[in-house]
């Protein structure tokens, strides 16, 4: 990938295979997700009519809700069809890179980044996309950068109950040394991060009182499980309260943080 290619097989695979206007209700572990970065950012967000730039935003899934809040919200996205359904959210949306955004120094309050940080396998180009977040930024403006954890896979293959199959483990193995997945399976290629190299990666790029939460939790895999083996919804039930309860309890022991399935960092731009 070039310094301003975004690789094709992350485009295809977001214009083709995956839904992910989907991902965060068709599942309970998904809905787990959404729940959690809704009540991290309202917890952070400055008050409406904020400013926010959705870098990464996909089809608007937390666009729609923020707009709903009052927020002023622009999406940015490089799949074509996730800036046509974005359009439909009440926000703006345009076909662009993390690492080269076309709005103006300091012209927002708020930049989310709650996927392109785990697309980006060089941290150059990750260090590329948070010094743009940070030059559009106002002084004190809020960053909120998403990873993947570095044991998601782990996880999330325990809860398909078909972690203990070669090649499979193999291939897991493999995340676990590298932090890197190839995109040459049912996922595309992507970067998975500890909670420190998020945090550092953020402060590094000059933000400041960098914080990193656990979105799920450490029971989303058991959600995942239940649904996956089963055949059955847990969207409303008290397995799907007690994950959440789970989330919200783990989040002053920053050891749990390595059971989430993503890593939400927040920031202020320094200076």
């Amino acid at each position: 990938m070039t310094s301003l290619e975004v690789a094709p097989e992350i485009v295809k695979f977001y214009s083709e295979t995956a839904d992910e206007a989907e991902r965060l209700t068709a599942s309970a572990d998904g809905r787990l997700e959404m729940v959690r970065t809704q009540e991290l950012l309202r917890r952070h967000l400055p008050p409406a009519p904020a400013r926010v730039l959705d870098v990464g935003g996909g089809p608007g899934a937390h666009a729609r809700w923020l707009v709903a809040d009052g927020y002023q919200v622009h999406l940015v996205d490089p799949v074509a069809r996730h800036v046509e359904q974005a359009r439909t959210t009440g926000a703006t949306a345009e076909l662009g890179d993390a690492r080269s955004l076309t709005a103006e120094d300091g012209s927002y309050d708020v930049v989310l980044m709650l996927g392109p940080l785990y697309h980006l396998l060089e941290r150059s180009e990750r260090d590329r996309a948070l010094g743009e977040a940070r030059r559009v930024l106002k002084p004190g403006g809020l960053l909120a950068a998403a990873g993947i954890n570095r044991y998601a896979s782990l996880f999330e293959h325990t809860a398909y109950a078909h972690l203990h199959q070669e090649p499979l483990r193999t291939g897991i193995d493999a995340i676990l040394a590298t932090q890197t997945y190839d995109g040459k399976g049912a996922f595309t290629a992507a970067y998975f991060h500890s909670g420190e190299q998020l945090r550092d990666e953020v402060a590094a790029a000059g933000f400041e009182d960098s914080e990193v939460f656990g979105i799920e939790g450490p029971a989303w895999s058991l959600l995942a499980a239940a649904e996956r083996n089963t055949g059955r919804s847990f969207h409303e039930s008290s397995l799907f309260e007690s994950a959440l309860a789970a989330a919200r309890i783990a989040e002053p022991y920053p050891e749990l943080l390595a059971a989430s399935s993503h890593l939400l960092a927040v920031g202020r731009r320094a200076g």
